[in-house]
């Protein structure tokens, strides 16, 4: 059973989370992206919470956690600030896993490489490591153009546009985010009630999600910002140090498949799991998958 609970954090954040399983089982944390949130989770929460106990934030900015006003407060720092106070309060220290997607995984990767000792071992769904989206970024004209949405969703307007027509753009994102561009509604996994979870979500609020994009230094550049071509990260500061899974959706056009060349040498303790015919929404479309390979991963 999945329960809700509310953790009060320093800095007056909360986080509300999705747990299931029982207090004193080994703790499995899950970190989803945009525009998602903790209910992504519900499929593997419910696989899992048999035997560990599972917590799936909200991260900051999605309702009904806290949502600070200030767009920097989004920044990595303090995604991983939040994450160090949540394991505090579930008083497990290191957690037996750390599973994330999309801007989930931007935490994650900081997190393995720069506190290891908070976490045995980690997973990364569909989310780049920083040190090879950065040379893409600077370097890539496809990824250039990949992520050319990032700066729609720093624009002062981003979450207005968003709202517009019933939210009608990220809609299309579940189907444009995929091969042959939209899909004219026909996404199989987003159903009436997971419609209904999505619309509610962004009804409470979107600046906090687009607050994530105007905080992030590694965006395209443009004519206006080149930015992002003067970052330098140090290898030692986004090395993973934790037995690492990741699983990739081979289909996925934000984040092609060109993410993971080199991905070995910044993740000595690699597994990689390619899935052909998966998107950026593997989560959705894959979930029994992701669960056979996690399994697998917290067995190793």
């Amino acid at each position: 059973m999945i329960t809700a609970t509310r953790f009060d954090l320093p800095d007056k954040i909360s986080l509300h989370c999705r747990i299931a399983g029982q207090v004193g089982a080994p703790v499995l944390l899950f970190l989803h992206g945009f525009p998602e949130a903790a209910f992504i989770w519900d499929e593997l929460l419910e696989h899992f919470g048999q035997r560990y106990r599972c917590v799936a934030p909200n991260l900051r900015g999605y309702a009904p956690s806290s949502a600070p006003a200030d767009p920097q407060q989004y920044r990595v720092q303090y995604l991983v600030a939040d994450i160090d106070a949540l394991i505090s309060c579930l008083g497990t220290r290191p957690v037996h896993a750390l599973i994330a997607h999309d801007w989930g995984g931007a935490a994650a990767w900081a997190i393995a490489a720069q506190h290891p000792q908070w976490i045995d071992r980690l997973a990364i769904i569909n989310s780049p490591h920083p040190k090879i989206f950065l040379r893409s970024l600077q370097h890539d004209p496809r990824q250039q153009s990949a992520s050319a949405y990032m700066n729609f969703l720093r624009r002062p307007d981003a979450e207005e546009l968003l709202a517009e027509n019933d939210f009608a753009r990220l809609w299309s994102m579940f189907g444009s985010w995929a091969p042959g561009g939209p899909r004219r509604g026909n996404v199989p996994w987003l159903t009436d009630a997971l419609r209904d979870q999505y619309r509610a979500l962004w009804r409470a609020g979107l600046t906090g999600p687009c607050n994530y994009y105007r905080a992030s230094p590694l965006h395209p550049p443009t004519a206006q910002d080149q930015s992002v071509m003067s970052i330098t990260l140090a290898d030692d500061r986004i090395t993973s140090r934790r037995p690492t899974l990741v699983i990739w959706g081979e289909e996925d056009l934000a984040l092609p498949v060109w993410l993971l060349d080199g991905l070995d040498v910044y993740v000595p303790h690699l597994r990689l799991v390619r899935v052909p015919g998966a998107t950026h929404w593997i989560i959705h479309e894959r979930a029994q998958l992701i669960c056979a390979e996690l399994e697998r991963h917290l067995q190793s």
